[in-house]
This record gives structure tokens, sequence and C-alpha cells, in this order.
């Protein structure tokens, strides 16, 4: 375990019985490329590793109807080869240092990351610089061609034949207008992809992964001063972007209860129950993330112990809350048992989240889930690399609130959430008449029509067992 992990550790140990003034933060230093590129810097010699990340400040939020998609398409076609990195180069310097990579596409942002040994931080760095300043000369048609059929292709396996994958897809589109950039997930629709020209998408890569749209993070093992120069080195040429311009528009809320069913190939009901909330960092937000935790994590959670563990009437549940740049959603799931049906379960949850609405939790039930996720939130910070590691961590942290160093303030705020509040946002936006309601129900099987036949037809005739022989 990492040093920092440690002292964080040390921390939660001590929240337990006392809690401490100060939290533990996560030492870095910052500064920007004249181009405008964002750099954090987090040195730690426990290991001889080294994460980088890149965060780009673009996602499905950025894409417009009719436009869909076109951020996760990016993902793809950034790991097809840049004017100095043919196709699968790139693999082949990571995997030969024994490293690893990947890069992820949300509603909020997009991730490029790379963990190798601390030898290897220069091939890093310029994997990542050729990224993003030389892909254009080699995006062209046979590409993007490439692409879009690799991500419908993932979209069917993904949503459309995966068991429940469509109620998602279904979700966003009923809980969110059709302007609001959150109707639709970052996979895009068929008809956008195969609507996109090669002019759209190179269009929509100079507007949002230029170095003044994207912030840099490297953690682990490195001297700073030769990471500085490396930085300069790879990403000082590249030109900025012009300046870009977020939208932040505000959704429509809900003003009464939506009831939606689709049917799926699936052998069990499930029942999905989801609200507008607050927007991540903002007033209550906090509050519903505790809320979840009461809700549904661990046996003695009132979900889990009144329908999983008590009545048995359900075989999975969930609760929490999806915190997002622009709006949240809090969102229970639900699967009953075979015999159960999804009307009983969504009057049991109800009954629970009235209850709460009525009456706070226990100090005891709050305590517990504030020590699940600190306890979360700190041992995600053990990698330095990765999807959750500490560099994506500063980058995520840069662009959400403008401080990488928020871990502190984030997890303070979870220690000030009295039960009260917690009541209070259950209130708020738990409201039966403000949400959506989603029942996935097993695909109803045609049968063929039977043709009357007159008795003692060959087709009403016992069937002649097959190793019957004949007479």
């Amino acid at each position: 375990m990492t040093s920092l992990v440690l002292a964080l550790a040390s921390a939660f140990s001590l929240a337990n019985h006392a809690q401490p003034e100060k939290i533990p933060s996560i030492p870095f230093e910052s500064f920007k490329l004249a181009n405008g590129l964002n750099v954090i810097l987090s040195e730690d010699h426990t290991a001889p590793i080294v994460g980088v990340d890149v965060h780009y400040n673009v996602g499905s939020k950025d894409e417009k109807p009719g436009r869909t998609g076109f951020a996760h398409l990016f993902e793809h076609l950034m790991f097809q080869g840049s004017a100095h990195l043919p196709k699968g180069e790139a693999d082949r310097l990571i995997e030969n240092v024994g490293g690893s990579a990947n890069g992820s596409t949300s509603q909020d942002q997009t991730v490029y990351w790379e963990q190798v040994p601390s030898n290897a931080l220069e091939q890093a760095l310029f994997i990542e610089s050729d990224r993003m300043g030389w892909l254009l000369p080699t995006l062209d048609q046979a590409k993007l061609d490439n692409q879009r059929e690799v991500v419908k292709n993932e979209r069917r396996q993904s949503f459309e034949m995966q068991p429940y994958g469509t109620a998602f897809i279904t979700l966003a589109a009923n809980l969110w207008d059709p302007d609001f950039p959150y109707h639709w997930l970052p996979i895009g629709s068929h008809e956008d992809l195969s609507a996109a020209t090669l002019a759209d998408v190179r269009e929509f890569f100079r507007q949002w992964y230029g170095p003044n749209d994207a912030s840099l993070a490297i953690a682990g093992d490195f001297d700073p001063g030769e990471a500085r120069r490396l930085v300069e080195k790879w990403f000082g040429a590249i030109p900025p972007s012009p300046p870009p311009e977020h939208r932040r528009p505000t959704p429509r809320p809900l003003t009464q209860e939506k009831r939606v069913t689709i049917e799926d190939n699936v052998e069990l009901p499930r029942l999905y129950v989801a609200w507008q909330t607050p927007k991540l960092f903002a007033e209550g937000d906090a509050q519903l993330d505790m809320l979840g935790a009461i809700l549904s994590e661990g046996k003695s959670a009132r979900l889990v112990k009144r329908l999983v563990m008590d009545e048995r009437i359900a075989q999975q549940i969930s609760a929490g809350q999806s915190s997002q740049e622009l709006a949240s959603t809090f969102l229970v799931v639900a699967t009953p048992k075979p015999g159960q049906t999804v009307d009983r379960l969504l009057a049991e949850i109800d009954e629970e989240i009235e209850k709460l609405k009525k009456e706070p939790p226990a100090e005891g039930e709050l305590q517990r889930a504030v020590n699940k996720t600190e306890s979360r939130a700190i041992f995600g910070l053990e990698p330095v690399g990765g999807f959750g590691g500490r560099a994506a961590s500063l980058n995520r942290y840069y662009f959400e609130t403008g401080d990488p160093g928020y871990f502190p303030q984030d997890i303070g705020r979870y220690r000030k959430v009295k039960p009260e509040e917690v009541r209070d946002v259950a209130t708020r936006w738990l409201k039966k008449d403000a949400r959506v309601i989603l029942t996935v129900m097993p695909r109803k099987v045609a049968l063929a029509p039977r043709t009357p036949r007159p008795p003692g037809s060959p087709a009403t005739r016992p069937a002649r067992p097959a190793n019957e022989g004949s007479k």
C-alpha cells in the first residue's frame, strides 16, 4: 500500500472514533503550458510505477440532437493510429514495457490513461501527445467507416442484445427532455453514427480535443523537473484549439409520474425508479449519496434487509445518486424473485422512502454510510494510474471544481451530513409525482395459430416412438 493511502487509511480509522480536524490531502503541483494545457504532477516514490492520465473536457454533454455518439466515436478513433504512431504501435510500446492502457467516454469527459514502469514515462507522454496533436492527418474515410461499424456493433452487444440493456437508453430518453444532452447515452444512435460525415467528425475534433480543453496528470515515481521537461518536449508544440464554448443547459423538470413498460429477452421482470436530482457538488448531492447508501449498501441497509434478507421477495436491489456535471439521477433498481411482482416491490420501496421522509435515519446508519464512502474513496487512490487511480482523480477534480486537490473537501462534505438533511432531501427530491418508473418485462413469445382438425386426424394421434419398427 502506498504511503499516501496508508496516511488516508489512518485518518479513516480515526474517523470511526473521533473525526480528525484535517483530512489528509493528495500532494501535487500544477502549471500550464503556453498552449493552455493544464498539467498536474503528484510525486510518490513508494513503487517504481507512474500513471499518466489525459482528461478531455468533452463528452455527450457537448453533443447535439442529430449529432450524438461523436465523443465516444473519437475514443475509438484515437486508438487507430496517428501521424507518428501507426495503428497498433501504441499498444506495442505499452506492452513491451509491461504496462497497461485504456480509455473511456462518459456524459461529461473523455479519458485516456497509461500505467507503466517509471522508466517508460516518456513513451506514455509520446503516445498521448501524438493523439492530441497529430491525429487528424491520418483520419480518413476508411478509418471513420471502420470505427463507425465497430461502435454500432458495440451498441448492439452492450445494449440491444444484452439482457435489460435497453433499459438505460429508455430511462435517459424519458427522464430528460430531448434538447438536454443527457437525453441520450454516449454510445449515440445508429442513425446519427450513419449520418456522420468525415467533415463532421474532423470539426468535432478541432473543437474539443485541443490542449486548451485538456488536462494531463502524472502520478507516481518520477522526477518533477524531468517530467516538466518531457511535457514541454512532447506537448509544447501542439497549437491550441479555438476557445471551447461548453453549453450549460438546465434540464426541464418532470411535472408528473411517467410509467413506461418495455419487453426484453429476459426471464424475470425488473423495476427502475428514477428521479432528477441536483448536479455534482450542488446542495443536496452529498445527502442523496448518503441516502442511497442507507437504502442499499450492505446487508443491514434498509431495502436490502427488508426485500432481500427478511421478506425474500427480491433477488437484487440497488439505490444511489449518479452525480454528473449538469444534473444527476437518483435511481432504484430491483429484480423480484420468481413468483413476485414489480408492483409489490415498488409499494415496499415507496414505504421505506416515505419512512425516511417522516423520520431521519439513526446516527449509526448515517455513520456506516459515511464510513463506506470514505473507505471506497481512500482505497481507490491506491493505484497511481487506471480509471479511478490518483492521476485520474486529480484530473477529475480539476475539471469538476477547478482544484485538483479537492479530495479533502469532497470527503469533508460527507462528514458534515446530518440525519435531518437526509430526511429533507428525500422529501424534496424523491417525489412520486416527478419520477420515471420503468418496468422491463419478459418478452411474450407469439405462438403459431392452431388450426382446428377433426378428431383422429394424423396431427392428433399419438406419435410412434422413434425406435419402434414397422409392422
